[in-house]
C-alpha cells in the first residue's frame, strides 16, 4: 500500500499542499506572508492582463474570423456558432472578470475573518492550495460570462465607482508609507557621511513639484475655458491651494520636531498623485469642450461633439490617464505585497504590524524542497482579511480603470462619461490630502500617543 504523500510530485506538493513553496526557488529568503502576498498578487495581475486582452480594440472581429465559435461570424457547415463574443470582448468581459475576482477575494475576505498566527486551520487555506485555488477563480470566472445583461452593468458599475473612491485613498496611503521609507533611507544613510544622498532626494523633490506645476500650468490651458468649464476651475485651483498647505506643513519646525522624517520629498510625492487623480477626474466630464482628448491636443483636432449632441458611440478605451493608472495600479498591489514598514500610522492603517526585512534562509524538507520560512506561528504579519478586503477593490479599481470610468448603456450600446465618476476621484483626492495632513499633525494634537 502506498500513502496518499508518497503519491504526490514534489511541484504537486506544492500546488496542493498547505506550504507556499512556489515561488521559493526564486526566493530562497523569503517569508511565508510575502510569498502568499505575492501570490495573490499574480492572481490579480493575471486576471488583469486577461481583462487588457479582451478589450484590445479589434479583438471581436479577430475572433470572429475563428470558424464555428461567434455567433454571426464564420461558420463550419454542421456545427452552431455557440460563443456570443458581444460578451466575450469589450467592456462587458471587463465587468465579468472583475466581476469574478472581486467575488474570488471577497470570498477569502470573509474565510479569513479574525486569524491570529499561522496555526489557525484557516492559515493553511491561506497559504497554500494554489491549485485550487486557480480552479475556484476560474470556475467563478466561467460563471461570470452566462450572468444575464439586463442591469447588471449599471449596478456593477456604482459597486466600482464606490470600491474605486476607497482603492484611491489606499493608494494614496501606500504612496506616503513609499515616500516616508524612501525618505528615511536616504537621510539615514546621507547622515552616515555620504552627503549625494542628500542631493538625491532634492533633485527628486524638485522633479515632482516641477512635473506638479507643470500640470496645473498644462491644466489652466487645455482643460480650461474663459466662458465655460467652472467645475474644472474650482477643481485645480482647490487642489493646487491644497497641496501648497501641505507642503508648507510638512517642514514647519514643530512638525519637524515630532517628525524628523516627514519633508517635502513625501509633499511632493502626494502633490503629483494629486494632480494625476485631478487630471484622471478631467478627462471623465461629459462636457467635451472641457474634456479633449490627448490625441486631439497633439494633433490639433477637434473632438467636440456634433451640435445634436448625440453620442458617436465610439470609446477610446486607452487614454494616457487609464496608462498612468495602470502603471500606478501595478506599483502599489507589488509594494502592499512585500512592504515591510516602520510608519506606526501607515500599519494601523493598513491592518499590519512593523516588519523587520525579507526574513531568514529558506527551510529545507525532508522532500528536499526548500520552502519559505514560517514567520506567523506566534501572530500574523499582515490581516488576512484587510488584505483580501484590498484586492477586492483593486480589483473594481481597475475595472473602472480599464474601460475609462464610463458609464455602459445597454440600451444603446455605448460607454458615457458621467460626472458621478468626476466627483468619486475628486473626492478621493481632498479626502486623501486629508489624511496625509492628519498623519502630519496627530502627534501635535496628540502628543501623549505613540505616532513614532
Amino acid at each position: 500500500m502506498f500513502k496518499a504523500d508518497e503519491l504526490l510530485t514534489p511541484d504537486a506538493s506544492c500546488l496542493c499542499g498547505s506550504a507556499p513553496c512556489l515561488l521559493c526557488g526564486c526566493c530562497p529568503s523569503s517569508n511565508n506572508s510575502t510569498i502568499t502576498r505575492l501570490v495573490f498578487s499574480f492572481f490579480l495581475l493575471m486576471g488583469t492582463f486577461v481583462s487588457v486582452i479582451m478589450i484590445l480594440p479589434g479583438m471581436e472581429t479577430q475572433l470572429r474570423k475563428i470558424p464555428g465559435f461567434c455567433k454571426g461570424g464564420t461558420s463550419i457547415p454542421g456545427i452552431e456558432n455557440q460563443v456570443d463574443c458581444n460578451v466575450i470582448v469589450g467592456y462587458k468581459s471587463v465587468y465579468r472578470m472583475c466581476f469574478a475576482m472581486t467575488c474570488f477575494f471577497f470570498l477569502f475576505c470573509v474565510i479569513m475573518i479574525r486569524v491570529r498566527s499561522s496555526k489557525d486551520p484557516r492559515a493553511a487555506i491561506q497559504n497554500g492550495f494554489w491549485f485550487f485555488k486557480f480552479l475556484i477563480l476560474v470556475g467563478i470566472t466561467v460563471g461570470a460570462f452566462f450572468i444575464p445583461d439586463g442591469t447588471f452593468h449599471d449596478v456593477w458599475f456604482y459597486f466600482g465607482l464606490v470600491g474605486s473612491f476607497i482603492f484611491i485613498i489606499i493608494q494614496l496611503i501606500l504612496l506616503i508609507d513609499f515616500a516616508h521609507s524612501w525618505n528615511k533611507a536616504w537621510v539615514e544613510n546621507a547622515e552616515n557621511g555620504n552627503k549625494c544622498w542628500f542631493a538625491g532626494l532634492l533633485s527628486f523633490t524638485v522633479l515632482h513639484y516641477a512635473l506638479a506645476i507643470a500640470a496645473v500650468v498644462l491644466f489652466y490651458i487645455y482643460y480650461t475655458m474663459p466662458d465655460n468649464c467652472t467645475e474644472h476651475k474650482v477643481f485645480i485651483s482647490l487642489n493646487l491651494i491644497f497641496c501648497v498647505i501641505v507642503s508648507i506643513v510638512s517642514v514647519l519646525p514643530k512638525i519637524q520636531a515630532t517628525q524628523p522624517y516627514s519633508g517635502l520629498l513625501q509633499a511632493s510625492i502626494i502633490s503629483l498623485y494629486t494632480m494625476y487623480v485631478t487630471w484622471s477626474a478631467m478627462t471623465n466630464n461629459p462636457n467635451r469642450k472641457c474634456n479633449p482628448s490627448l490625441l486631439s491636443l497633439v494633433s490639433n483636432v477637434n473632438t467636440t461633439q456634433p451640435s445634436g449632441g448625440s453620442p458617436t458611440g465610439q470609446v477610446q478605451w486607452w487614454d494616457a490617464q487609464g496608462i498612468v493608472g495602470l502603471i500606478i495600479f501595478l506599483f502599489c498591489t507589488l509594494y502592499a505585497s512585500i512592504r515591510s514598514s516602520s510608519n506606526t500610522q501607515v500599519n494601523k492603517l493598513m491592518q499590519t504590524e512593523e516588519g523587520g526585512g525579507s526574513g531568514g534562509e529558506g527551510v529545507v524538507g525532508e522532500d528536499g524542497i526548500r520552502r519559505a520560512v514560517d514567520n506567523e506561528e506566534e501572530s500574523v504579519t499582515y490581516n488576512y482579511s484587510f488584505f483580501h478586503f484590498h484586492l477586492c477593490l483593486a480589483s473594481l479599481y481597475i475595472m473602472m480603470t480599464l474601460t475609462n470610468w464610463y458609464k455602459p448603456e445597454t440600451n444603446t450600446q455605448v460607454m458615457q462619461s458621467t460626472m458621478p465618476a468626476v466627483w468619486v476621484k475628486m473626492s478621493s483626492s481632498w479626502l486623501g490630502l486629508g489624511l496625509y495632513l492628519w498623519t502630519l499633525i496627530a502627534p501635535l494634537i496628540f502628543p501623549d500617543r505613540d505616532f513614532s
